[in-house]
């Protein structure tokens, strides 16, 4: 069956030794407008290639875009029977990736401008090459969102879930254990699942390889549906089982014997094997022959709505000029909204509280907040006349941008490469979100974040971040605020306790702070 009715001519299902010129001049549209996002997005993917170089997280990225490549080049020959055409209604979800930047970048949510990076480069196909094109590489365009960095959001969540599991096998394996959040206390010392423990780089290069065996080896949606339950479910149990191992090791042959059995295993070959496991158990309902893959759905090539939809622009100039013109205006509103700053004093101090006096800051264990960029950083320690001390932090920032971002991954209470480990949430609510922190496996430190920007008061840093996209786009330069209150040394009741007598002293939370940054 003929892929397209209007096929190139000297395009033949054998291929070509040289691409036809109808070919030649979409794929030098193309180029020009990938070259137009590459230079606007330059950052996001110089800082998409560092993580996936860098970060073994995302190490498994490397491998997407040769994948990407070699799902493309099989299709060659049937590519060559349609004739590419720009599209005028691709520029609408292409102007939709670019404002999806717009948004992430002005809001310094990363995740979010890589996302509308890469999406614009998807979405060039169709706007420059038409939707048949697009439609023919559908699932290779749709692979391309795994170059976008995900899953540090996952890792407190997947902690949680791997100290479940461990505790669980810890006791029916009649070792005695007490958890507490993410430490697991036994006989022969504590342990942690760390970050680094959590097997959040096994699932999410788990998620990706699954994607691409669905799509290649199976024809059935049941079975792509099973295969991929148990492309995320697999990695999660195997992770919480090697976890306890390297537990139930300890207890006869001592931690030291534990761990280095566990860093020789834990790698790339234990993702190796349990992606052996995987296909073992699958690799007799495959049903399709990886040979076989070609351009996809090719049944609504030439059906009458396609024909329909698919009009060509005529005036390809016009269109390519519109293509350019909007992903200039993005670049140029983002670089408009990046220069906007609010108005803050040059010196700021902690107030005085009814009921509590300032006392020196000497902490049991080192700890202040990161709060890189900042325009001023506060810390000091009230007590009451009950001794009850709490600790405050402040940080005001002019503006949000990249390095100086409140919230950030790697900034606030628990600061990385220090001897503070996180045990788990604590108390949370509308105004801040609380974490339990420990350190030396003796001194714990309960905290509770709050963010302030214009009137808008919150513990979610998701919150902040789109309140903050929205004043820079409407050109509106607020302060940015971040305060933790925290209490050392106490038991989780009585730094309950402390934070609400010292929140009743401050009175409104948003005002205190307010007042602090002197906007009032």
């Amino acid at each position: 069956m003929s892929l397209e009715a209007t096929a190139s001519p000297g395009a033949s299902a054998a291929g070509a030794t040289s691409l036809p010129l109808q070919w030649r001049s979409a794929l030098t549209r193309f180029a020009m407008v990938c070259a137009a996002v590459l230079a606007v997005t330059w950052r996001d993917w110089w800082a998409m290639s560092d993580q996936w170089w860098n970060i073994s997280t995302y190490n498994h990225i490397l491998l997407v875009p040769p994948i990407i490549g070699w799902l493309i080049y099989i299709r060659r020959d049937a590519l060559l029977e349609i004739d590419p055409a720009p599209w005028w209604p691709g520029l609408l979800p292409l102007a939709g990736a670019m404002f999806l930047w717009l948004l992430g970048s002005v809001a310094g949510v990363n995740s979010a401008s890589q996302l509308g990076a890469v999406a614009t480069l998807m979405l060039a196909v169709p706007a420059t090459l038409g939707p048949r094109v697009a439609l023919a590489c559908a699932f290779p365009l749709a692979y391309m969102l795994f170059l976008v960095p995900f899953g540090d959001e996952l890792v407190p969540t997947l902690q949680m879930v791997t100290a479940a599991i461990v505790i669980w096998l810890t006791e029916a394996s009649g070792i005695p254990a007490v958890i507490d959040g993410v430490f697991i206390d036994t006989p022969v010392g504590l342990f942690e699942v760390a970050e680094a423990c959590s097997g959040v780089k096994f699932l999410v290069a788990m998620i990706a390889l699954g994607v691409l065996v669905c799509y290649a080896c199976f024809k059935r949606w049941k079975m792509r549906f099973l295969f991929m339950a148990a492309a995320i479910i697999l990695p999660v149990l195997a992770n919480g089982i090697r976890a306890w191992g390297t537990i139930y090791i300890a207890q006869s042959q001592g931690i030291a014997f534990a761990e280095g059995f566990d860093h020789i295993f834990y790698g790339w070959v234990f993702f190796a094997v349990i992606v052996f496991l995987l296909l073992a158990a699958f690799w007799r309902s495959f049903d399709r022959d990886p040979d076989e893959l070609g351009i996809d759905f090719p049944q609504f090539m030439n059906s009458s709505w396609m024909n329909r939809l698919a009009i060509p622009a005529r005036a390809t100039g016009l269109h390519l000029a519109a293509a350019l013109l909007f992903i200039a205006g993005m670049f140029g509103w983002q670089f408009a909204a990046s220069t906007i700053a609010a108005d803050i004093p040059e010196q700021i101090a902690l107030p005085d509280v009814p009921g509590w006096e300032r006392v020196d800051y000497k902490p049991d264990v080192a700890w202040s907040p990161r709060m890189n960029g900042a325009d001023h950083k506060l810390l000091g320690r009230y007590r009451d006349a009950k001794g009850r001390e709490i600790d405050v932090s402040f940080a005001l920032y002019a503006a949000q941008s990249e390095g100086r971002e409140a919230g950030a991954t790697g900034e606030g209470a628990l600061i990385p490469d220090t001897a503070w480990r996180w045990v788990g949430p604590w108390e949370a609510n509308t105004e801040s979100s609380g974490e339990e922190l420990l350190a030396f496996g003796q001194v714990r430190r309960f905290a509770a974040t709050s963010y302030r920007t214009g009137s808008v008061l919150t513990g979610k840093t998701s919150s902040l971040k789109l309140q903050s996209m929205r004043d820079r786009l409407l050109m509106a330069g607020k302060p940015t605020m971040t305060l933790i209150l925290s209490v050392e040394g106490a038991d989780r009741e009585a730094a309950k306790q402390t934070l609400a007598d010292f929140g009743a002293a401050t009175g409104d939370r948003g005002e205190w702070m307010d007042r602090i940054a002197r906007v009032r």
